[in-house]
């Protein structure tokens, strides 16, 4: 049988516990949309999302952190991604929509960084 003091630290060690468990999932979608941006994306649009590769300045990409590229919703560039525009390839084949939905954040987050 638990006391009473037993029985709150047995609840704050699991409340702790979980807030760590559920926490950690959070990081490595932010560490997976950044590895599948530097393999997928940034060899165009550059490590910073700026466009400033020789395949950018090529095909005049605008900067992934500008107001012309963030005014977009969420879902228009979830539909970029996915279908391609200009000359960048489609992706829906080879993403699962929650990759593409952590490149969108992903692309959110270069214009914090900015």
């Amino acid at each position: 049988m638990f006391t009473k003091s037993k029985g709150w630290k047995r609840c704050l060690a699991v409340g702790l516990v979980a807030g760590v468990v559920l926490a950690v999932p959070a990081v490595r979608a932010d560490d997976a949309s950044e590895k599948l941006y530097s393999t997928k994306c940034a060899a165009c649009h550059g490590a910073d999302g700026k466009g400033q590769t020789a395949m950018g300045k090529t095909n005049k990409l605008n900067d992934l952190a500008s107001a012309d590229v963030q005014k977009h919703t969420d879902d228009e560039l979830a539909a970029i991604i996915s279908g391609g525009k200009g000359k960048m390839p489609a992706y829906s084949k080879s993403l699962k929509p929650e990759q593409v939905k952590g490149l969108v954040e992903y692309i959110r987050g270069l214009a914090k960084k900015s």
